[in-house]
């Protein structure tokens, strides 16, 4: 496999062994140019409204940062109208990187995409509509390990989604005295209706919401935060295909005027725990 194959990966924290591509140790702060094959990686392209492979040159610049640790940068582009992305990716080695065929592991991934491209792999094709933003600036945050940031925004999509089929199947969101309903009572009422938890969270869907709530507003650490995140991120997106998928809630939707992709979002926590 030659190093391009693994970038292209990316955000994945794949490993991998890889063709040479340094023939010398190269020193802290010192660069080289590295032809190691195009490295392409998918994105929602803005301007073409469409998913292109942004692909970089044949040539990408090389940082020696440790004696098992190099930083590569790379300038992708779209095919077809040319906009582009800057990546930059942090590789780490078992042994000496300048081995025959070392053994890499891609530590870290950052893109700077500048309003011109979206990410794909955090939400495209699982039906999750409008709600990619919000997913991807849970990725974002998870993968420069703000655990605490990614589940603040896992809980507003929890909790906007819950809501918003309250509404739509008839369910009051108020409890005693106009007073707004407790979370747990709301979930519950809305996923005996329309099951909306996926069935391998069967039963334990408030307790994940417990744990987000707990995450975001008790004493948690990031390290724990981090922990959580995957189980919870499967969660919402599960509840989320779940909505769309619900031939009843479609109709419902339908009857109203409005879609999946226009349910809103509150810009802050808005239900009670």
């Amino acid at each position: 496999m030659r190093l391009s194959e693994l970038l292209s990966k990316a955000p994945a924290n794949a490993e991998a062994q890889v063709e040479r591509f340094l023939n010398a140790r190269l020193p802290w702060g010192k660069h080289k140019t590295i032809e190691v094959g195009k490295v392409a990686i998918n994105f929602k392209c803005k301007t073409c409204d469409d998913v292109r492979t942004f692909m970089s040159g044949d040539k990408l610049s090389c940082l020696g940062v440790g004696d098992r640790v190099v930083s590569i940068d790379a300038c992708l582009k779209c095919p077809v109208c040319k906009a582009t992305v800057e990546a930059w990716f942090l590789v780490v080695s078992r042994d000496e990187l300048d081995g025959q065929a070392p053994i890499v592991r891609l530590e870290r991934y950052v893109d700077n995409r500048r309003g011109m491209a979206s990410r794909v792999e955090v939400g495209a094709g699982t039906g999750t509509g409008d709600f990619d933003d919000l997913l991807e600036r849970a990725q974002l945050a998870y993968e420069v390990q703000l655990g605490t940031g990614a589940m603040v925004y896992l809980r507003k999509i929890f909790e906007a989604i819950t809501k918003q089929v309250a509404d739509i199947a008839g369910i009051p969101t108020t409890g005693k005295k106009d007073g707004r309903k407790p979370f747990r009572n709301l979930l519950q009422e809305v996923d005996e209706q329309h099951h909306i938890i996926p069935t391998a969270f069967s039963g334990d869907g408030y307790k994940l919401f417990n744990e987000l709530s707990e995450i975001v507003h008790g004493d948690s650490t990031e390290e724990i935060a981090l922990q959580k995140y995957h189980p919870c991120r499967s969660l919402v997106i599960g509840i989320i295909q779940n909505v769309a998928s619900d031939q009843e809630m479609k109709r419902a939707i339908d009857a109203l005027g409005w879609s999946i992709n226009q349910l809103n979002v509150p810009s802050s926590g808005a239900m009670a725990p």
